[in-house]
C-alpha cells in the first residue's frame, strides 16, 4: 500500500512540473496552469481510496469465506459424530461444552430426519440451560412444532408445561401445532380442552386453529362434527377462509358427500375464493367414482385449464368411466389432452389404441400403430395384448397368428394376459399350438406368472375364460399349497388341466 502511494505521488509531481513548464509561455494565465493538475490530483486520490476500499473489501470477503468454511467444517464433524452407531447427542454436547445456534438447529434437523424425535427435547433442555437467553418463546414454539410433526405429543406437552414454568406465555403458534397433533391422533377431547385454555388466556382463535381440527374430523369420518365445528367458528366470529373451505370440500369429496361438497364449492365461487388444484382433483375423483360423466368432464376441463398434472391412476379412473359408458372416442380425446403434459407415454398410446380396439376398428388401430412406428415407439405387452384381444373378438385369426409370430421381433414377452388370449382363442377355433411351442422353446412358460398389461385393458375386454378359470382353481387350493411354490405359466396350465380334466386348449408337455 505504501509503495503504491509513493509511486502515485511521484507521478503526480512529474505531471505538475511538466504542466508548469508548458504553461509559462502560455497566454492563458494562472487559472489554466493549476486547474488540470488539481483535477488530476483528485482523480489519483480517488483511485488510491478506491484501491484501499477494494483491498479492505477483499480482505473482509476472504475472512467471511474462511469463517464459513470453518463453520461448515465443524458442522460436518459434529454430524459425523452423531451418525455413529449408539451415539448419544447429550454426550456429544457435554464433550463439546456448548453449541452455537447454527450447530444446535443443525443437530435438531438431523435428529428429525433420523426420526429420533425423543432426543430432540432432551438436547433442547440441556442446550437452553447452558445459556438462559435461549429460554425464549421462539425456541419453545419451534421445538413444540417439530415434536407435534413427529407425533411425539407427550414430549410436546412436556415442553409446553416447561414453557409455562419458565414464565413464558404460550401463543397461537404454540397451541395450534398441539391442537393439530392431538386431533390427528383422534384425541379430540384433549384438543378441545386446549382450545378452551386458549380462550381463557385471552387468545383469539384463528381459522388455522380450526383447520387442523376439521382435517382430523375428516380423517376419522366424523362429518357431522365437521359441520358443527364450522358453525362454532362462525358464532365465535372466526370466519372460515379459503383454506378452510378447501379442506372441507376435499374431505366431503373423499367421503362421497356430493351435496355438501357442491354447496361449499358454489359458496367459494360466489365469494371469489381461491380453489386449490388439489380440491379440483378431489372433486374430479368423486365424480369419477360415481360415474357422473358430465360433471366429471366439467372438472376435468377446469383442471386442464389450471395446468395441474394428474396422477396416472386418476386418468385411468376417468378412462374407465368412458369405457363403461361406451364413449370410446373420448379415450383418444383424453390421450391427446394429456400429450402436452405427459408426452407420448405408454398410457397415452394405451388410451389411443383402446379408443379403436374397443369398437373393433381395425383401420383405427392400424393408424395408431403406424404413428407409433413413425415416432419410433417400442412396443410393450399392453400394446400387443390390446390388438390381439380385438382380433380375438373379431375372430380375425389370420392377423392374430401373424402378430403372435412377430412378438419376438417386437421384443415383447408374454404375461398372464397374453397366455389367456391364446387359450381363449383356442377355445373358439384358433390353432395356438405353434405360438405355445415357441414360448416353451424360448423358456417363457417357465417364467414366474405376472401381469404387465395396463389395468385398463381388463376393464375394456374383461378377464376372459382362461383368467377366470385360473382364479377359481387357485382360490380352491389350500393356503399352504399356494405359498409352497413359485408359480410359473407351465405350473398354472398343468393345474388347470389337473382340476378340469381339460381346459379346451393345448395341454402342456
Amino acid at each position: 500500500m505504501v509503495n503504491a502511494l509513493s509511486h502515485n505521488q511521484s507521478h503526480f509531481l512529474v505531471v505538475l512540473l511538466n504542466s508548469n513548464s508548458n504553461c509559462r509561455g502560455s497566454k492563458s494565465g494562472n487559472n489554466t496552469v493549476f486547474r488540470k493538475p488539481f483535477v488530476k490530483f483528485r482523480t489519483l486520490t480517488t483511485q488510491i481510496c478506491h484501491s484501499s476500499y477494494h483491498r479492505f473489501a477483499d480482505t473482509k470477503h476472504t475472512t467471511l469465506l474462511v469463517e464459513t468454511y470453518h463453520l461448515h467444517d465443524s458442522l460436518r464433524a459434529l454430524l459425523a459424530k452423531l451418525q455413529k452407531e449408539d451415539c448419544n447427542p447429550l454426550h456429544v454436547l457435554a464433550e463439546d461444552g456448548d453449541w452455537s445456534k447454527d450447530h444446535f438447529w443443525a443437530v435438531v434437523r438431523f435428529l428429525k430426519s433420523a426420526s429420533r424425535f425423543t432426543q430432540i427435547l432432551q438436547v433442547f433442555d440441556m442446550w437452553k440451560n447452558i445459556e438462559k437467553s435461549r429460554i425464549s418463546e421462539f425456541n419453545y414454539n419451534k421445538i413444540i412444532g417439530l415434536l407435534c410433526e413427529g407425533g411425539k405429543m407427550e414430549d410436546a406437552l412436556s415442553a409446553l408445561r416447561d414453557m409455562k414454568v419458565q414464565g413464558i406465555k404460550p401463543s397461537l403458534d404454540t397451541y395450534n401445532p398441539i391442537i393439530h397433533g392431538l386431533s390427528r391422533e383422534g384425541k379430540f377431547s384433549d384438543a378441545l380442552r386446549f382450545i378452551d385454555e386458549m380462550k381463557e388466556s385471552g387468545l383469539e382463535l384463528d381459522s388455522e386453529t380450526y383447520d387442523g381440527l376439521l382435517g382430523a374430523y375428516g380423517k376419522f369420518q366424523m362429518y357431522d362434527e365437521m359441520g358443527e365445528c364450522v358453525k362454532k367458528m362462525e358464532l365465535e366470529g372466526c370466519s372460515p377462509d379459503h383454506i378452510t373451505y378447501n379442506i372441507l370440500i376435499q374431505e366431503y369429496a373423499r367421503a362421497g358427500l356430493l351435496q355438501r361438497m357442491e354447496k361449499l364449492y358454489q359458496r367459494m365461487v360466489s365469494k371469489r375464493m381461491h380453489v386449490q388444484s388439489s380440491t379440483l382433483v378431489a372433486m374430479l375423483e368423486a365424480y369419477t367414482t360415481f360415474g357422473m360423466v358430465e360433471k366429471m368432464e366439467n372438472f376435468y376441463r377446469k383442471i386442464l385449464s389450471s395446468k395441474t398434472c394428474l396422477e396416472d391412476d386418476l386418468i385411468r379412473k376417468v378412462a374407465e368411466v368412458y369405457i363403461k359408458n361406451y364413449m370410446f372416442s373420448r379415450l383418444e380425446d383424453l390421450a391427446l389432452d394429456l400429450c402436452p403434459a405427459f408426452g407420448e407415454s405408454n398410457l397415452v398410446w394405451c388410451l389411443r389404441l383402446l379408443s379403436y380396439a374397443c369398437p373393433l376398428s381395425k383401420k383405427g388401430m392400424d393408424i395408431v400403430v403406424r404413428e407409433m412406428r413413425d415416432a419410433k415407439v417400442n412396443w410393450n405387452v399392453t400394446v400387443a395384448n390390446i390388438i390381439m384381444l380385438a382380433y380375438v373378438k373379431m375372430k380375425d385369426f389370420r392377423h392374430l397368428k401373424i402378430l403372435l409370430s412377430q412378438l419376438p421381433i417386437y421384443r415383447v414377452q408374454p404375461d398372464i394376459i397374453t397366455i389367456g388370449i391364446l387359450f381363449d382363442a383356442t377355445r373358439i377355433g384358433f390353432d395356438g399350438s405353434g405360438a405355445l411351442e415357441t414360448w416353451r422353446r424360448m423358456g417363457y412358460l417357465y417364467r414366474v406368472v405376472e401381469i404387465k398389461t395396463d389395468s385398463l385393458v381388463l376393464t375394456a375386454f374383461g378377464k376372459g375364460h382362461f383368467l377366470k378359470s385360473c382364479e377359481e382353481v387357485y382360490s380352491s387350493l389350500h393356503p399352504e399349497d399356494r405359498k409352497r411354490k413359485t408359480w410359473t405359466y407351465h405350473d398354472l396350465i398343468a393345474l388347470l388341466s389337473k382340476h378340469t380334466g381339460t381346459i379346451d386348449c393345448i395341454k402342456p408337455r
